[in-house]
C-alpha cells in the first residue's frame, strides 16, 4: 500500500516539478535517464561525460554549433597500459602514464545510401541514461541516425552503435566503407597495439533496409597487448548487454523514493558513477577517480574515505572488492616508527612524489572504520583492523599541547593555507574513534583498549572546542586553524561527525554565508579573489550531509534541490563534479558516492552500530508525507527503510525486502536516533 501510494504521489508531482525546470537545458524523461531536446536551446553548446569499465573509459566531448550540427570528440584513456614518457616531459609525468588520445569523428567509416554519401540530419535530441545516446533528425533521404557511445565493462574497448533507420515508403540499401587502424607502440610493459575498426563483424556486402526497419553497425576502439586479441565471442551485442545488466543491478539495489524526481534520478545516476569507475590492477580491481587524470591508483580521501563506505549499502561485491584491497594495500605500508603513511597508490603500486601528511590516517581510519562497521564481515574486519588501530595511535602521537592533531595539509595538498592543525583532520579522527568504539566491540578488543578509546574522543571532542571554536566572520562556529581568520568549506565535518555544539551557526555560514549557485565555496576571502572563487563539490556533498544530520532539513532540502537540478539537468551534467577552475569541473567518481551519502547518512541518517545493528534518525521534510531507500545491503541483509509522516510523529518501518520480515515498525517523535537490530 505504501509503494502504491508514493509511487502515484511521486507521479503527480513529477508533472509539478518537471514543468517547472522547463529552464533548464535538459529535462527528466521516463527512460531512467535525461534529455536534452536541441530544438529552441540556446545554441553553441559543448559538454562531456564520462563512462568506464574495468579496462577502458571513455570522455566522450560532444558540441552542437548553432546549426545543430553535432560534432563528437572522444578521449578513450586506457588504464592499464602505460606508454613510456618523452625525455622532455617533466618527471611526474610517470605517474599520469595511462594511454589515452582523443579521437573526433574522423575515425568512423562512411556509409553509402543508394550509391550516395550519407551525412546526418540536424541533431535533434541527446539523452544519458547509463549510456550516451544521440538523435537526429531524418536526413534528406529519409534515413534517421540514432548513435550510442559505451564502455565495454570487461574489455579494453569502447564502443559506438551507429543504428540507420530507413522511416521512408521504400526499400533502400545501405553500404559501409569497412575500415581497420592499427596502430604499434611500445610502453613499461611491452609492445601494444591500439585498433580502430568498423563497422565490427560487418562482411561487406551491401545491406537492404526495408521501409521503416533499421540497421545497427558497431565502431570499436580497442587496445591490446603484445601477442593478444580481444575474442571474437566478445561481440559488441554482448558489450552493450553487459553494460546494461551493471545498469540494472544498479537500478535494483539501494532504490531512493522521494517526491522530488530531480533527487532521485541523480542519485541513480551517482551509483552509476560512483560504481563503474573500479579498474583491474596489479593491486586486483581498484576504485580510481577517473577524471582524464587518474587511474587504476587509490587515494586516502578519495577511495579511503569517500567511495568505499558506500558499497556495503550498494550490495555491489565488486566495489566491496575494490574497497578491500584499498585498505588491504595501505595497511601493508604502515610503518612501525609510525612515519607518515602514504596517501596515494600512483599507476597500480607506485608511492606519490610528495611525502606530505594530509591527514591521511584520519582520513583511512575514518573510511575504513566505516566501510568494515557497514560491511559487516568478520574476516574483513580482522584483517583490516590492524590498519585502523595504527591509523588511531599515529594520530595520537601527533597530538599538539592543544590536544588536536597536527598535519602539513588537508585533502587540497596547499592549494589553501591550512596551517599547522587544521579542523578536518582533527574531525574525521573524532569520528573514526567513534567508529572504533563500536567496531572493537565486534572484535572482542579489550575493555582497556576501547576505554582508552572512548577516553581519547571525549577529550579530543573538548580539544576541538576550544582550540578551533571561534568567532568567525561573527559567527559562533570554527576557524579551520589557528590564524584563520574566514569561514571554510571544511567547518561541516563536525556535523557530520555529530558535534553539534556549534550547529547553528556552522549551519548559517555553509548555506548562506559560503552557499552560491555552484553549492558551497571553499572560502569567501574578500582580500583574495581567486580563492573566492574556487568551488570543490566534496565541500558541498559534505556540507549538506552534515546539515541534513544535524536536523536543519528544510534548509539543507531547499539547498540540495537547488544543486541537484544545476549539476542534474544545467549546463554541465550529469553528475556532480570535482572542481573549479581546477580540472575543468571533471566527472571524479568518488564525489558521486559522497551524494549518495547525503542520502544514507544525512537523510536518513544511518549509523551502523554493530555487525547486526544500526541507529537511524530519518529527517522527513515538511512538505514530503513519505519517503523511502528500498533494497538497503547493511551486513549482508536485504531491508527496506519506510518512512511515513502520521500527525505530529513519524511512522518508521523496517522490513525484509524480500521475506518481509518486520524489524521495526513504529510511531515516533524522532527527537533522538532510533536502534535497530538486524537478528
Amino acid at each position: 500500500m505504501l509503494h502504491t501510494f508514493l509511487s502515484i504521489l511521486i507521479f503527480f508531482i513529477s508533472n509539478i516539478i518537471i514543468s517547472q525546470s522547463q529552464d533548464t537545458r535538459w529535462q527528466l524523461t521516463e527512460n531512467n535517464g535525461t534529455t536534452w531536446t536541441i530544438s529552441g536551446s540556446k545554441l553553441p553548446h559543448t559538454d562531456n561525460i564520462e563512462m568506464s569499465g574495468r579496462k577502458v573509459s571513455g570522455i566522450v566531448s560532444y558540441t552542437v554549433d548553432k546549426n545543430q550540427q553535432l560534432y563528437i570528440e572522444r578521449e578513450i584513456i586506457f588504464p592499464q597500459i602505460h606508454p613510456y614518457i618523452k625525455d622532455s616531459d617533466p618527471d611526474w609525468f610517470i605517474y599520469r602514464s595511462y594511454l589515452k588520445k582523443k579521437y573526433s569523428d574522423d575515425i568512423l567509416p562512411k556509409f553509402y545510401v543508394e550509391n550516395k554519401q550519407f551525412s546526418p540530419g540536424k541533431i535533434k535530441k541527446i539523452n544519458i541514461n547509463g549510456f550516451i545516446n544521440f538523435e537526429h533528425e531524418p536526413n534528406q533521404q529519409g534515413i534517421v541516425l540514432h548513435r550510442k557511445l559505451f564502455p565495454s565493462p570487461s574489455t579494453p574497448a569502447f564502443l559506438e552503435a551507429l543504428e540507420f533507420i530507413n522511416t521512408t515508403n521504400k526499400t533502400i540499401s545501405i553500404t559501409p566503407s569497412s575500415q581497420r587502424y592499427i596502430h604499434k607502440s611500445r610502453g613499461s610493459d611491452g609492445e601494444y597495439q591500439i585498433i580502430m575498426e568498423g563497422p565490427v563483424t560487418y562482411d561487406g556486402k551491401s545491406v537492404i533496409l526495408p521501409a521503416k526497419k533499421s540497421v545497427v553497425f558497431y565502431v570499436r576502439i580497442s587496445c591490446t597487448k603484445e601477442n593478444t586479441n580481444i575474442s571474437g565471442s566478445v561481440t559488441p551485442k554482448l558489450l552493450s548487454d553487459q553494460r546494461n545488466t551493471f545498469l540494472q543491478k544498479m537500478k535494483s539495489n539501494l532504490i531512493l523514493e522521494t517526491p522530488n524526481p530531480i533527487l532521485n534520478q541523480l542519485f541513480e545516476f551517482s551509483k552509476i558513477r560512483a560504481s563503474e569507475s573500479i579498474f583491474d590492477s596489479k593491486l586486483g580491481p581498484i576504485h580510481s577517480p577517473g577524471g582524464g587524470r587518474y587511474y587504476v591508483g587509490i587515494w586516502a580521501n578519495d577511495q579511503a574515505e569517500y567511495v568505499s563506505p558506500l558499497f556495503p549499502y550498494l550490495n555491489y561485491e565488486l566495489g566491496n572488492e575494490s574497497a578491500y584491497n584499498c585498505y588491504k594495500a595501505f595497511n601493508k605500508v604502515k610503518s612501525p616508527d609510525f612515519k607518515p603513511i602514504q596517501y596515494a597508490f600512483e599507476v597500480e603500486t607506485l608511492s606519490p612524489p610528495s611525502p606530505l601528511d594530509r591527514g591521511d590516517a584520519a582520513m583511512i581510519a575514518y573510511g575504513a572504520s566505516q566501510y568494515l562497521l557497514a560491511r559487516g564481515n568478520l574476516k574483513e574486519a580482522k584483517e583490516i583492523w590492524p590498519l585502523v588501530k595504527w591509523c588511531l595511535d599515529y594520530n595520537h602521537l601527533k597530538l599538539n599541547d592543544e590536544g588536536v592533531v597536527i598535519s602539513e595539509s588537508d585533502e587540497m595538498e596547499g592549494r589553501i593555507e591550512t596551517g599547522k592543525a587544521n579542523l578536518s583532520t582533527s574531525s574525521l579522527y573524532y569520528g573514526a574513534l567513534t567508529n572504533a568504539i563500536y567496531l572493537g566491540k565486534e572484535l572482542n578488543i579489550s575493555t582497556k583498549e576501547i576505554n582508552t578509546y572512548k577516553t581519547r574522543q571525549e577529550k579530543l571532542k573538548m580539544s576541538i572546542e576550544s582550540y578551533f571554536g571561534a568567532r568567525t566572520e561573527g559567527l559562533d562556529t570554527y576557524k579551520y586553524y589557528k590564524e584563520h581568520t574566514y569561514l571554510r568549506h571544511w567547518i561541516a565535518l563536525p556535523l557530520v561527525v555529530d558535534i553539534n555544539k556549534r550547529k547553528d551557526a556552522t549551519i548559517e555560514a555553509l548555506l548562506e554565508r559560503l552557499w552560491t549557485e555552484n553549492g558551497v565555496h571553499v572560502e569567501k576571502n574578500s582580500s583574495n579573489y581567486d580563492i573566492s572563487q574556487i568551488f570543490w563539490d566534496r565541500g558541498t556533498l559534505y556540507a549538506l550531509r552534515g546539515t541534513f544530520r544535524a536536523g536543519a532539513t528544510d534548509k539543507s532540502l531547499k539547498h540540495l534541490v537547488q544543486f541537484s537540478k544545476k549539476r542534474l539537468l544545467g549546463e554541465r551534467v550529469p553528475y556532480v563534479v570535482e572542481a573549479f577552475p581546477e580540472g575543468d569541473m571533471a566527472h571524479l567518481s568518488a564525489e558521486s558516492g559522497l551524494y549518495c551519502r547525503i542520502f544514507t547518512e544525512g537523510l536518513f541518517a544511518i549509523t551502523p552500530t554493530s555487525f547486526n545493528s544500526f541507529n537511524i534518525q530519518p529527517r522527513l521534510p515538511q512538505n514530503w508525507n513519505e519517503m523511502a531507500l528500498r533494497h538497503v545491503r547493511l551486513y549482508g541483509k536485504d531491508i527496506d527503510i519506510e518512512v511515513k509522516r502520521v500527525g505530529i510523529k513519524t511512522h518508521i518501518r523496517i522490513i525484509d525486502a524480500n521475506s518481509k520480515k518486520t524489524y521495526f515498525d513504529k510511531k515516533v517523535t524522532l527527537d533522538k536516533p532510533i536502534s535497530i537490530l538486524l537478528d
